[in-house]
């Protein structure tokens, strides 16, 4: 993987787990964006601490990186709970899921991250504890197995998923709050990046934070590595003032351009113009183009590109966009996919 990739990948690498937890807002009025999920989850949590009952159960989706666990820690925090967290691929077995629920205490939030990579059997257990808090314990093989019904305390689930359609609809309607992250705008972005910044005892100007939150794909995971990549470089080869011009000038050296692209992203779109007039082209046509595994290009390169405008699927395969042509500093053929159609003015 390249330093570009790195950088601008939302998912949390090696001791950035760590970093991050320094940095997470610990209240929900210090939660930066997703202003209609806070008003909502703000609703939710007061009702029940007013009730002095639990929270219905809570779904967040949304790409990585968005704020969802840090939202499922607030969600403990403001409830006053302690909070347990596992993840779905953890939860290989029922009696997995089992050994965590038959330990917790009455309003304690239970976190799954990835809840859709949950394993069947455990899934089935988890539909009667969200629903009667109660689990059944099979004991014995065969036609002797015997079910013996275990009551559990009543907790809070909160359920992280970034492929929410993968989620099964029987456990998806036993949420009763369900939240969609979106990505952030450029000046949400901004007050990220100043709050990381007084955190981490950083000079940041507003041009500077505005530069870095432009090229952060509307991802806060991604704005902060960012900020911690310009850091080094304005203390090593500046005086610590993160500028724009400095910004601009570190970025481009780790190769993320002024939208956000990586080394990875370029090469799709340079195979897709270059090698294939534009496309269309099949996935592991491309992805043997710029020598990457298919699913790699799939899911790491293809979303932030369609998302962006520069390339778009096809029944016939994969088409770059006329912006894609203008991005790489190529002129677009008048039959370019999203091409103006109308003639230009004499």
């Amino acid at each position: 993987m390249s330093a570009g990739r790195e950088l601008v990948s939302p998912d949390a690498e090696g001791d950035e787990h760590t970093i991050e937890a320094a940095l997470r807002p610990k209240r929900l009025d210090e939660f930066i964006g997703q202003a209609r999920v806070r008003e909502q989850l703000s609703l939710v949590l007061h009702s029940a601490l007013r009730r002095n009952r639990p929270p219905d159960h809570v779904l967040m989706s949304g790409a990585p990186g968005l704020g969802k666990t840090t939202l499922a820690m607030i969600i403990a925090a403001e409830l006053g709970a302690p909070l347990r967290v596992t993840s779905g691929p953890a939860l290989e077995r029922a009696g997995d899921l089992a050994a965590i629920l038959s330990t917790l205490s009455e309003g304690e939030v239970l976190f799954i991250d990835e809840i859709h990579r949950m394993a069947r059997p455990a899934e089935e257990m988890l539909y009667l504890a969200m629903e009667d808090f109660r689990v059944d314990i099979v004991v014995g093989k065969g036609p002797g197995a015997t079910a013996i019904p275990l009551d559990i305390a009543p907790f809070t689930l909160v359920g992280a998923t970034t492929r929410a359609g993968l989620l099964p609809a029987p456990l998806r309607d036993r949420f009763g709050f369900t939240a969609h992250m979106d990505f952030y705008d450029v000046g949400e972005l901004e007050r990220v990046l100043h709050r990381s910044s007084r955190l981490l005892g950083i000079v940041l100007p507003d041009d500077g934070a505005r530069e870095i939150a432009r090229r952060s794909r509307g991802t806060p995971r991604i704005a902060n590595r960012l900020l911690r990549r310009v850091r080094d470089f304005a203390e090593v080869r500046a005086d610590g003032l993160v500028t724009r011009d400095l910004a601009s000038a570190a970025l481009d050296l780790y190769e993320v351009d002024a939208e956000g692209l990586d080394r990875l992203d370029r090469a799709v779109l340079g195979a897709l113009l270059g090698k294939f007039g534009g496309g269309p082209v099949g996935l592991s046509t491309l992805a043997v183009a710029v020598g990457e595994e298919p699913e790699t290009v799939e899911v790491v390169a293809e979303p932030f590109l369609v998302r962006q405008g520069l390339l778009a699927r096809t029944p016939r395969g994969r088409v770059a966009t006329a912006a894609a042509w203008i991005h790489l500093g190529l002129v677009p053929p008048p039959d370019a996919f999203g091409a103006d159609p109308r003639p230009a003015e004499p």
